[in-house]
């Protein structure tokens, strides 16, 4: 049929169900509020069960690469709807459990957005209830991640002795430890090996006791909206300490000329 008689056929009264054109147009997830009314320390309190690393820098780089769009209120701040929660989800999820890169879960996403089927769980609705994710697909150990990130265990072994990692019972590893694998090996392939990386780690401590002893007085606080916000000023302080620490090491491989 030729538009112009799909036109006539809309007079004649053999229009589409008007949400049709509407569900066409609108990104994954669909049927989820779009009505952007979260701060972003909201956002961080609600991803925090399930994503404990999640912080400010996580959620602007991920926005930097067009993975969401929150909207921003006339001050500048950033707004989140339940819709933006649930595509930050799933590429934390995508992440940590498939560890699939970022541009590949960029593409997945704008499959979806095009009305492909989402792969996993449907996402949830604000306020609503989905079975328990599989624990198993959470577990790093050293067998694990070497799968993941494509290097051997003995790899894995030396960034455990070398105290880039820290193993837990039952040879458990946290969340952050493929990349933290992976990055070891790309330093490898530059003649860094895993114990020249020791004083990085000892520096990154050092900056972790700075956030505590500043957010310590706040924990006393108890309820679940002073919560969130020591958690917002960590992850923020966190940021500042790291962009400070990579002007240093820019500033100085400069200066190296």
């Amino acid at each position: 049929m030729t538009a112009h008689a799909r036109v006539g056929a809309r007079h004649l009264g053999d229009a589409a169900d008007p949400t049709d054109a509407r569900d066409d147009t609108e990104p994954w997830p669909r049927g989820i509020s779009r009505e952007a009314t979260m701060r972003i320390s909201d956002v961080l309190a609600t991803l925090a069960p399930e994503f404990g690393a999640v912080s400010h820098s996580k959620l602007r780089f991920l926005e930097e690469q067009g993975l969401i769009h929150p909207v921003r209120t006339p001050a500048g701040y950033r707004q989140y709807s339940p819709a933006d929660v649930e595509r930050l989800r799933f590429v934390l999820t995508e992440q940590r459990d498939s560890y699939l890169p970022l541009k590949v879960i960029k593409e997945r996403l704008a499959d979806m957005d095009a009305g492909e089927p989402a792969p996993g769980p449907a996402p949830r609705l604000a306020g609503g209830t989905a079975a328990p994710p599989d624990p198993s697909r959470r577990v790093w150990t050293p067998s694990t991640v070497a799968d993941a990130v494509g290097v051997t265990p003995e790899f894995v072994d030396a960034v455990i002795q070398a105290g880039l990692l820290r193993i837990g019972p039952g040879d458990r590893l946290d969340v952050g430890a493929p990349d933290v694998v992976q990055l070891a090996a790309q330093l490898a392939e530059h003649g860094l090996e895993p114990r020249h990386l020791r004083p990085l780690r000892a520096s990154a401590d050092r900056h972790v006791t700075l956030v505590d002893q500043l957010v310590a007085p706040r924990r006393r606080q108890q309820t679940a909206s002073a919560q969130a916000q020591t958690a917002a000023l960590a992850s923020e302080v966190a940021e500042l300490l790291t962009r400070l620490h990579t002007t240093w090491v820019r500033r100085g491989v400069e200066a190296l000329d």
